[in-house]
């Protein structure tokens, strides 16, 4: 529908003429009409003064104005006649005296010339106040105290009055403040020593094994029998598991939370779980046991202290995971190399065996000479037969005859306890690995991660390399619990601000401003060369794992080969290297990787090496370039 209204277009180049300029026209510059000019008003003939008097002050009225200005300092100021204070001001006056002093010195206040006064505290009495009622500028007149408003003035101006007592009142410092202060001086390591003789120790627990060996399983009804799941729960993951026919991984879903991850059955990422013993609180990582998802144990097992290796007694399933190509191998000598000790073998699924003693003896006769060739000592291996579904020898002493007639030793919870509580580098310097960086709230970005040395606390600043970008602690968050400090060994997510998201990822080293960790692209290393199928030779392509982080690298050279009893030199830059030998070699990384030697800082000298998709050689740093 168009429009009533009817608008002209407007052409600028018609505004050219100025003839039509109605409002910029001015009339009284033009001579009057002759009819007009009588009723004009002739301010000479009225002896009216002209205008531009205004505009021409002489030299004379501006001696006068400071005449004027001198003359109103020298005059006294009182009260005018016959004036007399109200009822209100007596009360006022009597109630809060205030001394007043005028100063001589002029300030100039607009176009007029104002004293400046200061209140002062001094002795005088009520009496010699004379009262002036002034409103304050800016306030309206609508309340009676508004117009009250008065400025007492002393007569005598040497003469100073008190300042009314007022009660004191004490200097409060801001919270956050106080606790930032307190959190700087804060001796982390003290109040570690006094944490240890109240609570548990923690250690840090990863379950690894061959896929299919039942880690999930076997973790699930552990956790669900020592009370961290509860029935309702547990009969939740009944229902779920049973409604698409897969009831038999009710407990394995305790774990396994994604739905990927419940869809094909297997573990795919770290998951963490809490638990309590008589001893410890546990930190437990349930690694993958797939081929694929090698990388993703090794981050669970460079974070751990000690290992459960998983293991499963069915005819055929042993063998097809410790053969060549199995996990149950590469599993052992990884943690191994990222500095395992002690491990407990849970030889599970005892009940399709049907408890039996000879077959558990077959597996346990394997495995101890295979452990032992990988670096493990016969005092710090544990093997304890069990069930996961059935929840057998878990915490309380399977009751079956069949078990009890050839096995005296600990359930799988009592194996837990025995381990050796690991030692802190708390007095080192600050170091640890993002082992993921997720977005938090507002700017924070959070980093999981675990202290590998020294302490950390709220409100420090660390550095992030190989970025070389510094940031603030905002927030340190242990198992869902806020904390001010944290130490070495604990499982922690840092919340940082001040740091862009590109600079920080997963592998990110962060240790102290003041010392920080060497960057470097050439390492010197001795390792220790596994089952290969091809010899390993100069120039030969590997991806170079060390805690949460892979880069890609190639051996630049073979240094030397060594004795494994002894260490000595036996060649000299040989041609290559064979399998289950140990040498000295040099490799060179892609991009910079933050390493130290392993004799300055245990968790960031060790190295894994991989090449096709399998574990060729482990070692420990012994020179950076």
């Amino acid at each position: 529908m168009a429009s009533r209204h009817r608008v002209r277009p407007q052409h600028y180049e018609d505004e050219v003429d100025d003839d039509d300029d109605t409002y910029g026209r001015s009339y009284e510059d033009e001579p009057a009409s002759p009819s007009n000019s009588r009723f004009m008003f002739k301010r000479d003939s009225h002896g009216a003064p002209s205008l531009g008097q205004y505009f021409q002050p002489t030299s004379s009225s501006v001696e006068t104005k400071e005449a004027d200005a001198t003359a109103i300092r020298k005059v006294p100021l009182a009260p005018p006649p016959g004036y007399s204070r109200l009822p209100i001001e007596e009360e006022l006056t009597t109630r809060f005296p205030v001394a007043v002093r005028v100063s001589t010195t002029p300030k100039r206040v607009g176009f007029e010339v104002s004293p400046a006064v200061s209140v002062t505290p001094g002795p005088v009495s009520t009496m010699d106040l004379d009262v002036v009622p002034s409103v304050t500028p800016g306030l309206g007149t609508s309340s009676c105290s508004d117009m009250l408003r008065a400025t007492p003035i002393p007569a005598n101006p040497s003469v100073s009055t008190p300042l009314p007592s007022t009660p004191s009142t004490p200097n409060r410092t801001p919270q956050h403040g106080a606790s930032k202060h307190k959190q700087q001086s804060l001796d982390v390591i003290a109040e570690y020593e006094k944490r240890k003789l109240s609570e548990k120790p923690s250690i840090n627990l990863v379950v690894i094994g061959h896929v299919d060996a039942g880690k999930s399983t076997l973790m699930g009804h552990l956790l669900f029998q020592v009370g961290q799941v509860s029935n309702k729960e547990m009969h939740k993951y009944e229902q779920e598991s049973s409604r698409i026919g897969k009831s038999s991984f009710a407990f394995a879903w305790v774990l396994d939370q994604t739905g990927e991850e419940r869809k094909r059955g297997i573990t795919m990422d770290i998951a963490h779980e809490q638990f309590d013993t008589d001893k410890y609180v546990v930190n437990l990582m349930d690694a993958p046991g797939h081929k694929d998802f090698i990388p993703n144990m090794i981050t669970g097992a460079a974070q751990a202290d000690v290992a459960i290796l998983v293991v499963d007694a069915t005819t055929g399933e042993f063998e097809a995971g410790f053969e060549d190509g199995g996990q149950t191998r590469e599993h052992a000598i990884l943690a191994r190399s990222l500095g395992v000790r002690e491990v407990i073998i849970a030889v599970n699924k005892m009940d399709m065996v049907d408890w039996s003693e000879a077959r558990f003896t077959e597996i346990v006769k394997k495995l101890k000479v295979f452990l032992k060739g990988v670096g493990f000592k016969d005092a710090d291996i544990t093997y304890v037969p069990c069930s996961g579904l059935t929840g057998g020898n878990l915490i309380k002493p399977y009751a079956d005859e069949k078990l009890l007639s050839w096995y005296n030793g600990g359930t799988l919870l009592q194996s837990i306890d025995g381990f050796t509580p690991p030692t802190r580098a708390v007095d080192k310097p600050f170091r640890c690995c993002a082992s993921d960086v997720f977005k938090g709230q507002g700017v924070a970005l959070n980093v999981a991660t675990r202290i590998e040395c020294g302490h950390l606390k709220v409100g420090d600043n660390i550095l992030v390399l190989p970025a070389g970008e510094e940031a603030v602690v905002k927030s340190l968050m242990v198992s869902d619990e806020l904390r001010t400090w944290v130490v070495a060994g604990e499982q922690v997510i840092i919340s940082v601000q001040g740091i862009d998201v590109t600079k920080l990822n997963t592998g990110s080293v962060l240790c102290s401003p003041s010392e920080p960790v060497k960057i470097t692209t050439l390492i010197e290393a001795r390792v220790i060369i596994f089952g290969i199928e091809k010899p390993i030779t100069t120039g030969l392509p590997v991806i170079l794992h060390y805690l949460s982080a892979s880069e890609s690298a190639k051996v630049k050279m073979l240094v030397s080969l060594l004795n494994r009893t002894s260490g000595e030199v036996i060649k000299r830059k040989p041609r290559f290297l064979s399998k289950n030998c140990t040498a000295v070699i040099q490799v060179e990384v892609a991009r910079p990787v933050c390493l130290e030697c392993y004799q300055d800082c245990k968790e960031l000298g060790r190295i894994t090496l991989r090449e096709g998709g399998n574990t060729i050689a482990a070692g420990l740093v012994t020179k950076i370039y």
